[in-house]
């Protein structure tokens, strides 16, 4: 099913991962907040299209959306929250004290995708439909492994739909969906047919900045705030969003904004949702207002017009050392804040992240670690 009242040209950017056998492009979405700096507002409105696409499909069944990591955190959540679902994200972090349930993304730079086993097994019999909610789907074979262990674990209990922004699968894909009884749900159709074939012509001439994990030279306010609710675990749309406004609220009473009228907000990896919110909230208040967060994959940023990546900056990831991590198309705000989840956030990953940001003539930067049970602190 097909909503299309965005075009490809609105969403689609053809990108060209870095030394990827396996798939050589990525498609960089200009509206989704991952890649590339966006109006919070740009964002809220595509992600709440897609809402209004389930909730016109399912109106009476009981859902759980289940984001994708890392580059749909903030689609899965955005549906959640408007359809007051459950939602959970798949993740790549190691949770302690959980089982999980495997499964892989074949093309990814990072393939490994785990559920929270003891959360699936607990809501099972509180919904009628999972809804596995992604950017894009190509060839559509992640979801259907995943589906088919959901399947197995749980069978004839619930069913199984895919709702994603995009959609790039061939007839052979989506006949392989009918004959499983899995509903697609998508806001444009998309052929990749000529998607390598540009990828190989794109010239890698932009700009890489090679990470700097120095102490950086500018002061840096950080601050510990309360109330941090884990997606990562099976969470209500409507109690995340709470947790979101009393995120915001704490930000709001900590920064003024004095003199600030354009402001970054910066996620960390599969942190998007409440980074986006936090965003939004200040784009409300008249100012200019850009969201967009750290990524794993390693794309070629190049000087081609029309090219949506033209600046990279490695950095060391605030959740692993040695994992790297990267920030594309950094520019000059007057203010930059940095949310995380990261409970004990790599100092050497900080470093780089402020590091970069400040390399672009950032002088106002604030970081803001969401912690679970902490009290309120500065340091």
């Amino acid at each position: 099913m097909c909503a299309c009242d965005y075009t490809e040209k609105e969403l689609v950017r053809v990108a060209k991962r870095e030394n990827n056998s396996k798939r050589n492009y990525l498609v960089v979405n200009p509206l989704q907040g991952k890649h590339v700096p966006v109006s919070p507002g740009a964002a809220a409105a595509l992600f709440e299209k897609l809402a209004k696409v389930v909730g016109d499909a399912y109106p009476m069944e009981r859902l759980l959306l289940v984001g994708f990591a890392e580059t749909a955190t903030a689609i899965g959540a955005s549906v959640a929250v408007k359809l007051s679902s459950l939602y959970i994200q798949t993740t790549r972090e190691t949770i302690d004290g959980v089982g999980y349930l495997y499964f892989t993304e074949s093309h990814s730079h990072a393939t490994e995708q785990k559920l929270v086993r003891e959360d699936m097994d607990a809501v099972r019999g509180r919904i009628d439909r999972i809804v596995f909610v992604e950017d894009e789907v190509t060839t559509g074979n992640t979801i259907l492994g995943i589906a088919g262990l959901l399947q197995e674990r749980y069978p004839g209990q619930i069913s199984f739909s895919v709702a994603s922004l995009l959609n790039g699968m061939d007839d052979a894909a989506l006949l392989r969906y009918r004959e499983r009884g899995i509903g697609l749900h998508y806001l444009v159709k998309t052929d990749h047919g000529g998607y390598a074939k540009l990828a190989r012509e794109i010239p890698e001439d932009g700009l890489y900045f090679e990470k700097n994990v120095r102490e950086p030279e500018i002061l840096v306010r950080s601050s510990l705030l309360t109330g941090c609710c884990d997606a990562r675990r099976c969470v209500s749309g409507t109690e995340y969003l709470a947790a979101c406004q009393s995120l915001w609220e704490q930000v709001k009473m900590q920064n003024d904004f004095d003199g600030a009228g354009s402001v970054l907000v910066i996620g960390t990896e599969e942190f998007m949702f409440p980074a986006l919110y936090v965003a939004g909230k200040i784009e409300e208040g008249g100012r200019i207002a850009r969201f967009h967060a750290t990524t794993r994959s390693p794309i070629a940023v190049s000087r081609r017009k029309g090219y949506p990546l033209s600046a990279r900056y490695e950095l060391e990831s605030l959740y692993e050392k040695g994992r790297r991590t990267f920030l594309y198309n950094l520019e000059k705000y007057d203010c930059v804040l940095v949310l995380t989840d990261a409970q004990e956030p790599d100092t050497a990953g900080l470093y780089s992240l402020v590091n970069a940001a400040a390399s672009c003539g950032n002088r106002k930067i604030f970081l803001y670690l969401w912690r679970q049970g902490a009290e309120p602190a500065q340091y």
